[in-house]
């Protein structure tokens, strides 16, 4: 059986993982319909839009479930606080994700312009609103979540869901709706043509400086700004079970949550690939070359997600209330057997889902084109 403390880091880069692979797939789905309404100027060109993620936007959905499933099993100290605290923002992220599978099975079925029109923006806030809200959360994780523990491990949150909707918060939440609006884009470049490429050209182009700009923004108001930053000290040893109590928690102002970047050098290069990314972004876009945007969104995603993992390691969960509250890596994890079993039906399915996943895109690749929609009206969403 593998050490425990080697399993607790294993799952942290697992959760991470799936984070980036969330963002990857399910990203460039919401991206692109939160673009739609104004990439799309015609009725078949948003059909277009619709139907270049007709064959995979319920199987990316997974990761997100997938992400879900492997923090409730990994950290479910983690899962009941989050989920229980942000309720409301995580509702809202629910109800918005409503609007999608009804939205692309409902949108196509009158051909009546009202109808059509508002189900195209409903698929815009179902895509939205959760790339907005998901930043949104990232922001508060490096200025701490407002609760703490009892002595019996019983979790008291004591904030609202407007305290979220703080500047920084909403910066970061910029951050990654433009992040995922540029992939989008840049995904309808890839597989339209005439106009709805050239507007989705123009979109990316815009969505990778706001991205580019707002990502330098959020790193330097973080070293710079009056926001308090958590070291992990050390663990006490109990002689029992888990305890996040159980350890010792040193906060500092300035800069705080960049010591892992200057106690580890090499995690300097997630904020390098993400302006990177964003770079490429916005060169390649400029130049037309849609292969390349792509590739540059994807660098800007798994940049950012690194850069804000890597900062807030080992914390999880920090506690704005009580920093040694904060749930951590170490601390806030399932049972040695329990992670074992987990790291062994990992190793076997995601290679798996993998695979069939890239199988998938392979054989339903190609442009997607008005002619083709006007010449498939009722077979296609």
């Amino acid at each position: 059986m593998i050490e425990y403390e080697i399993l607790k880091i294993i799952w942290w880069v697992l959760v991470g993982v799936l984070l980036i692979g969330f963002a990857l797939t399910d990203g460039f789905d919401m991206g692109s319909m939160a673009v739609m309404p104004f990439v799309g100027k015609t009725d078949s060109e948003r059909r277009a839009a619709i139907n270049t993620i007709a064959p995979h936007w319920d199987g990316n959905q997974v990761w997100f479930i997938t992400a879900g499933g492997a923090l409730f099993a990994a950290w479910p100290m983690v899962y009941a606080v989050a989920f229980s605290g942000m309720y409301w923002a995580l509702l809202l992220v629910l109800f918005a994700l409503f609007l999608r599978p009804v939205g692309f099975d409902y949108r196509s079925k009158l051909e009546n312009t009202k109808w059509r029109t508002s189900w195209d923006w409903a698929l815009a806030v179902g895509g939205a609103v959760p790339a907005l809200v998901f930043g949104v959360a990232f922001g508060n994780l490096f200025q701490g979540i407002p609760f703490e523990l009892d002595n019996t491990m019983r979790s008291q949150y004591t904030g609202s869901f407007f305290a979220l909707l703080n500047p920084f918060a909403l910066l970061t939440g910029i951050v990654s709706l433009s992040m995922l609006c540029a992939h989008g884009s840049s995904w309808l470049m890839l597989r339209t043509d005439g106009a709805l490429h050239e507007r989705s050209r123009k979109s990316t182009l815009l969505c990778g400086a706001v991205f580019l700009v707002t990502f330098v923004l959020a790193g330097l108001w973080l070293y710079a700004g009056n926001i308090e930053g958590y070291s992990y000290a050390q663990a006490i040893d109990t002689g029992a079970a888990l305890n996040p109590l159980a350890k010792e928690v040193v906060t500092n102002v300035n800069h705080g949550w960049f010591n892992n970047y200057s106690q580890y050098p090499i995690t300097i290069l997630a904020p390098i690939v993400g302006v990177l990314g964003g770079l490429i972004v916005v060169a390649s876009a400029k130049a037309n070359k849609s292969g390349l945007s792509f590739l540059g969104t994807s660098l800007s995603i798994v940049g950012a997600i690194l850069t804000a993992g890597f900062a807030l390691a080992p914390f999880v969960l920090p506690s704005s209330l009580d920093p040694v509250s904060s749930l951590t890596m170490w601390d806030a994890v399932s049972s040695q057997r329990t992670m074992m079993v987990m790291t062994v039906v990992a190793a076997i399915f995601v290679p798996i889902i993998l695979l069939y996943t890239s199988w998938g895109y392979y054989k339903m690749w190609g442009k997607i084109t008005s002619k083709h929609i006007e010449a498939n009206s009722h077979s296609l969403y």
